[in-house]
């Protein structure tokens, strides 16, 4: 019987119009995701002041959707590795687009803040499946920056919501912001037909007809048979994945993981939900505000993509480390006065370093861990960086009631990027080699079967 690798396939494989398709569906998918995610900070100043919030009411109210990803991320990027990549997708993107559509017709705190809790189970869902099934199918010699590229989708979400938000919110409310996200619905069943199933899913599924088709899409020039066998390269570690992120050395690196995700995350939505309203303390517009916020998800689109092809060139670990570095700095930064070019470039940096250090975290993790267990690593460590992100919007919003200086609220959200940044210095790199080059795997699925 012919034995076929499918991860030297997938490692050598030329870019083809397979990856595209993948790259596209996965990428429109993160852009309505970023939407939904950003929408909150959009909306911020217009909430407070129709339902009377104070800063700390109106951070536990940002946390509520970042509880649902905490626990969207741990379930659907466990889950997944038995349900499968596309179900669980698509079971999130109903998830974060339907409640936030409805979420238009919230009439109280309460109210929203449960449907904010409901889309953000799928907005923290989506993340981890997205960029394991983007790493699976990546060709070995760009996939940190198709994988960023993809992420950056993200970015694009959030600058949309901005623009959309500078542009609607004063004149339509801010409902309208909400209706808008609805739209994703309309295309779960061309998600369903286009987007491809995990390769090793199919495999461990005894699915060996759909897995030689998408081979023969990936590299045409494959000798595939009716006698071909499938193989992956790995262990399954399938009866335990969440304790086989422990396992073969990983124990420490795991650790480093999470505290990374828990810092980076924390600085993420302590920007995405304030910023527009420290600006508009600051004496900026609403109009202005928004235009800061844009220029926050352009540094994270910008830092994704650069990033992800120097990580390409060198690696992610120093790239990670430098990037979470410079933006500390560039966030000390922001509490001076400065002219307001100076003033969009550092927001912008700030940008690169939180967004877009957060979709190469992600990469990072992707590449860390073998393909059995790729979702449940990257859904545990996102979902322990929930609790950062759920404690960014409240920690800056209790430092708005105490009055003090912009200098001081900057300098707190900086110091977690400095502590990411040796969290990511301690990741051990030799457990992620033997993690992919373990020799005793069992997956595989005759071709015969049909």
């Amino acid at each position: 019987m012919n034995k076929v690798n499918i991860n030297d396939i997938v490692d050598k494989a030329s870019f083809t119009a397979f990856h595209w398709k993948v790259l596209m569906w996965c990428l429109l998918i993160i852009i309505f995701d970023g939407y939904d995610l950003v929408i909150y900070g959009v909306v911020l100043p217009l909430l407070m002041q129709q339902w009377s919030l104070t800063t700390v009411q109106a951070g536990l109210l940002a946390s509520t959707a970042l509880f649902g990803m905490m626990f969207g991320a741990m379930i659907f990027g466990t889950i997944s590795d038995k349900l499968g990549r596309k179900k669980a997708i698509l079971i999130c993107v109903s998830l974060f687009s339907g409640f936030t559509f409805i979420g238009s017709f919230a009439t109280g705190p309460a109210e929203f803040a449960v449907l904010r809790f409901m889309a953000g189970l799928g907005i923290g869902g989506v993340m981890p499946n997205v960029v394991a099934l983007m790493t699976e199918y990546a060709p070995k010699r760009i996939r940190s920056t198709l994988v960023a590229i993809m992420f950056s989708g993200y970015a694009i979400g959030g600058m949309t919501s901005a623009l959309l938000g500078a542009w609607l919110v004063k004149d339509m409310g801010w409902q309208i912001m909400f209706l808008i996200a609805g739209i994703p619905l309309l295309l779960l069943p061309l998600i369903w037909k286009f987007l491809p199933e995990s390769l090793a899913f199919l495999v461990k599924s005894n699915r060996g007809d759909q897995a030689q088709s998408i081979v023969r899409k990936l590299a045409p020039q494959a000798e595939l048979t009716v006698n071909t066998q499938l193989v992956l390269n790995e262990n399954t570690m399938t009866e335990a994945p969440v304790r086989a992120l422990f396992q073969q050395g990983r124990t420490f690196s795991t650790f480093m993981f999470w505290v990374a995700f828990f810092m980076c995350l924390l600085m993420v939505y302590a920007l995405g939900s304030w910023l527009p309203k420290l600006m508009l303390q600051a004496g900026y517009s609403l109009g202005a505000s928004m235009l800061f916020l844009f220029s926050l998800n352009i540094g994270g689109m910008v830092g994704a993509i650069g990033g992800g092809a120097l990580a390409d060139k060198f690696h992610l670990k120093p790239v990670l480390t430098t990037m979470f570095v410079i933006g500390a700095a560039a966030l000390i930064l922001l509490g001076f006065n400065s002219p307001q070019f100076v003033l969009y470039t550092l927001i912008a940096i700030a940008g690169a370093a939180t967004i877009g250090s957060q979709i190469l975290l992600y990469t990072f993790v992707a590449q860390f861990y073998p393909t059995a267990v790729r979702s449940t690593g990257m859904g545990w460590a996102s979902g322990i960086g929930r609790i950062g992100a759920i404690i960014g919007p409240v920690l800056t919003g209790a430092l708005l009631t105490f009055e003090l200086p912009h200098q001081m609220n900057f300098i707190a959200i900086a110091i977690p990027g400095l502590i990411a940044a040796l969290a990511i210095f301690l990741v051990n790199l030799k457990a992620s080699v033997a993690a992919q080059s373990a020799p005793d795997f069992s997956l595989k699925s005759s071709l015969t079967e049909s």
